[in-house]
């Protein structure tokens, strides 16, 4: 079909036969080759949501204690309301009703 169409089909278009079969032009080939399948990875994992290995390692790494500003709850007795002491000196503003 393609030596229907032009003549120096078979033969290359831009290159000789020659050249076509050369080491040289297969170490290109295979370079081109690689970098297209690079690109093509490194534009996938672009995409990809992003992998923490820290989410697949077991949970002894993990703290034993948090480091919260509110830690949970411990073990104990109920808090039970609040009650505030007063040791204000009499006669002072904060002096508690009598």
């Amino acid at each position: 079909m393609l030596s229907t169409l032009h003549p120096d089909a078979v033969q290359g278009i831009l290159l000789p036969e020659s050249v076509m079969h050369s080491p040289l032009f297969a170490v290109l080939a295979a370079f081109v080759a690689v970098n297209t399948v690079m690109y093509g990875a490194l534009s996938l994992a672009k995409i990809l949501p992003k992998v923490y290995l820290v989410d697949w390692l077991s949970a002894p790494n993990r703290r034993g204690e948090t480091r919260s500003i509110h830690p949970a709850p411990t073990a104990g007795p109920a808090p039970g309301p609040v009650t505030a002491e007063v040791t204000s000196e009499p006669g002072t503003p904060f002096e508690p009703a009598a």
